[in-house]
């Protein structure tokens, strides 16, 4: 049986690398288009990743990589923590920035038209894309809670100790 730290790795590792491999699906096959947000949260998740790919490659000693452990949890849960906001501006719980929530001016018809159409047309962050959410949770809320539950997790399984083979 695998020890708990070494689950703890392997998990600060798949974690980052399906939820990054569900938001670029969704863009790419998808068709969603992400917010700045959406940008914010993959960020840390990146980081992760590092982090992970750092910690398996640590070696197998029972202590070393758990901080890289550590410093990947601590990343995803950055990205749940962003997931939380982005997904509270989405619900109108609180504002968002301005950049990625304000609407589209311009001088006249025209100008605003060029603006919605053109092809790197600001995409709104206070805006769920997904209108078909799962459980109705967008999927800066469904980031959200498998960051920070699995962040919880990784952290769990690194402090666990292994059992002494009696």
């Amino acid at each position: 049986m695998a020890s708990p730290l070494r689950l703890a790795k392997a998990l600060a590792f798949l974690v980052p690398a399906a939820l990054l491999g569900g938001a670029y699906a969704s863009q790419i096959w998808g068709g969603l288009v992400p917010c700045e947000m959406c940008w914010w949260q993959r960020y840390p998740h990146m980081a992760a990743l590092a982090f992970a790919l750092l910690a398996l490659l640590a070696g197998r000693l029972p202590d070393r990589g758990r901080s890289f452990v550590w410093l990947a949890a601590l990343a995803i849960a950055v990205s749940g923590g962003l997931g939380v906001y982005h997904a509270g501006v989405e619900l109108d719980l609180w504002e968002g920035f301005t950049q990625c929530t304000q609407t589209v001016t311009g001088e006249s018809a025209a100008d605003l038209l060029t603006k919605m159409t053109e092809p790197s047309r600001m995409v709104r962050c206070d805006e769920a894309q997904w209108k078909d959410s799962l459980l109705h949770i967008s999927l800066a809320g469904w980031n959200a809670i498998l960051s920070l539950v699995s962040a919880l997790v990784i952290l769990w399984l690194s402090l666990k100790r292994p059992r002494n083979p009696a």
